[in-house]
């Protein structure tokens, strides 16, 4: 179903981002940022990488190519524009709402599988992808249209798969269409169109961080990375991890990634020195800690171990979105009672997050405290600024009363 916020494709809970890797029997850990975007750095990062140690791999996906459609997607996509534009013409539908409804189309649209990383040619071949493959074929699309795109990176929950040997976590992206400025006779809305292939409840109340279009191209590289580690292609992991690297220089799930690489490689100093790094730019890193003190348990180090656990542990009693992470798995787990627990422990963290409140609310409404959930919902309104919040919470409130 299609709003002007929100097009949500597929009702899916797979994330598919691969941002963290864990194999069972070495307890190695590839953990991605909370912080994904590139961090400036004046150092050399090439006195990280050692080329020594790999073969060139061959083949490797140019940045461009990533976005390339072959002619006969961009024919089948003009042909349908075509078709539409009387329909268009008579509804005032822009072209970017005309877009949104393509790639939802019931005979032919897009549609999550799997957690494999495609290009926008593999993507449309197959009309299937994940969600950073669906993203990337959509910014395909629009810009054939030329219709302007805004990626966002999504603060949710890790949710764990198996591969083989190894734990994956993946992380969620999606993108806003942006209206055309003028000149269109579509235009009479300045609604932007949120495109994602997760459920709309999957994504309320969590932040989301605009970034750029170079990050998502690290992102793809840094996918694809992860996937040719977990078969044992380190040569080709390698090669990859330094394109990521040079779209974003400090792109900090990259460096972690290339640090497990250098653990498998058996280069435990360079990984270890890699860690340390990212800990310099970013000492409270969830992921770099995490490698870091897995990388010094296997080691037997266990002073030090000891330091970096605590740093941790710091790190993440301190975060207000670690609890709010744990009251939304509750929530959807239908522990509610836990659920309360765990947003007013967000809440003393940071009282002024309305996301916090509107899942109070929406938990003491299912407990039967309607009072409570009706207060709570107050709050949220009061402290958020987004206009679709707004709208939403006001709904949601009017509904309350009215019960």
């Amino acid at each position: 179903m299609l709003n002007a916020e929100n097009l949500c494709v597929e009702s899916v809970m797979k994330r598919s981002i691969l941002l963290l890797i864990l194999q069972l029997t070495l307890c190695t850990l590839l953990v991605s940022g909370c912080a994904s975007q590139g961090l400036k750095t004046s150092d050399d990062l090439t006195v990280y990488f050692h080329d020594e140690y790999f073969s060139p791999a061959q083949e490797l996906p140019d940045a461009d190519t990533l976005f390339e459609l072959p002619e006969d997607a961009l024919n089948s996509l003009r042909r349908e524009l075509t078709r539409s534009k009387g329909y268009q013409h008579q509804s005032k539908v822009m072209l970017h709402e005309w877009l949104a409804n393509y790639i939802n189309a019931a005979d032919g649209g897009f549609r999550y599988a799997d957690n494999v990383t495609r290009s926008a040619r593999d993507t449309f071949d197959d009309r299937e992808g994940n969600c950073l493959s669906l993203v990337v074929l959509t910014a395909a699309l629009a810009k054939e249209l030329a219709v302007k795109v805004e990626f966002q990176e999504i603060d949710i929950p890790p949710v764990w798969d198996r591969q083989g040997g190894f734990y994956l976590v993946n992380g969620h992206i999606n993108l806003k269409l942006l209206p055309q400025d003028k000149g269109n006779v579509f235009n009479i809305s300045t609604q932007s169109i949120q495109i994602d292939f997760l459920p709309e409840r999957a994504m309320q109340g969590y932040q989301k961080r605009r970034v750029s279009r170079a990050i998502v191209v690290s992102m793809f590289y840094n996918n694809i990375a992860a996937e040719a580690l977990v078969e044992g292609n380190y040569d080709r992991a390698y090669g990859l991890l330094k394109l990521a690297l040079k779209q974003e220089e400090l792109f900090l799930p990259a460096l972690n990634t290339l640090a497990v690489l250098y653990r498998y490689k058996g280069l435990d100093q360079q990984a270890e020195v890699l860690y340390k790094y990212v800990l310099s730019v970013q000492p409270e890193d969830m992921n770099a800690l995490n490698n870091y003190a897995i990388m010094l348990s296997a080691q037997d180090r266990l002073d030090e171990w000891s330091d970096v656990h605590k740093v941790m542990e710091l790190a993440r009693i301190r975060n207000p979105y670690y609890y709010y992470g744990m009251a939304q798995q509750a929530y959807f787990d239908k522990e509610y009672q836990d659920a309360l627990i765990w947003y007013k422990r967000a809440i003393a963290k940071a009282d002024y997050r309305h996301e916090f409140y509107f899942g109070l609310s929406r938990t003491y409404w299912v407990t039967g405290d309607l009072s409570r959930a009706e207060q709570s919902l107050e709050k949220a309104l009061k402290l958020t600024t987004d206009e679709h919040n707004k709208r939403r919470y006001q709904a949601k409130l009017h509904a309350m009363r009215s019960h």
